[in-house]
């Protein structure tokens, strides 16, 4: 298949992609669970609860085993007693990672990059790049675009255009290796550079 490339003048001619990784189905569970996988792996515990062991007091029997009519009990910090510990309590150091295998992460990847141009949301360039790392010229280069909300994806890591980028809300820089599917879904332009696309190919087909 073609994609039109177009810069800030418009239109500047078409460029051949894989149908394998460009005209793919859209598969929405299968990019449903990439995406909620995807954002559980950064996830990080942030509560702490404790344990019948970590819970101050308890260290003494409270009646003797026997002969009181009541139930045995060892220590008043029992998770059966108010104030005691928790059974399974929430930790920091917990792990939210969901497994995903590269089967099904490319197929998700694949399966939204051909469902953004459907949508008409992916924008073809032959390059992309600015002369200084300066806010003020990313903004004009994408004025013709017309968009604040864009995720600008490039071969290999522009550091000029990461720079000019990090104090633009709604404005993402990335390389190829580090797009992911959140990221890809999130906004709504993004920009592909000619190199990008090939390299996108190389990484999904």
């Amino acid at each position: 298949m073609k994609l039109q490339m177009i810069n800030e003048a418009g239109k500047t001619g078409e460029i051949e992609v894989s149908d394998v990784v460009f005209g793919a189905a859209f598969n929405e569970p299968l990019v449903h669970q990439v995406v909620v996988a995807y954002q559980a792996g950064g996830r990080a515990g942030s509560r702490k609860q404790l344990t019948r062991a970590e819970v101050r007091g308890g260290g003494r029997k409270p009646w003797r085993q026997k002969g009181t009519g009541q139930a045995r009990a060892g220590t008043i910090r029992s998770p059966l007693w108010r104030g005691g510990g928790r059974v399974f309590p929430s930790s920091p150091d917990e792990n939210f990672e969901q497994k995903v295998n590269r089967k099904m992460y490319r197929g998700a990847v694949r399966s939204i990059l051909s469902e953004l141009i459907r949508q008409d949301r992916l924008i073809a360039v032959k390059d992309f790049s600015i002369d200084a790392p300066k806010t003020k010229s990313l903004i004009a280069k994408l004025k013709s675009f017309n968009t604040k909300d864009v995720l600008i994806v490039t071969d290999v890591v522009d550091e000029k255009l990461v720079l000019a980028a990090r104090n633009l809300p709604g404005i993402e820089v990335c390389a190829v290796s580090a797009a992911d599917p959140v990221s890809l879904v999130g906004h709504d332009k993004i920009i592909v550079t000619q190199a990008a696309a090939k390299r996108f190919e190389e990484w999904l087909s």
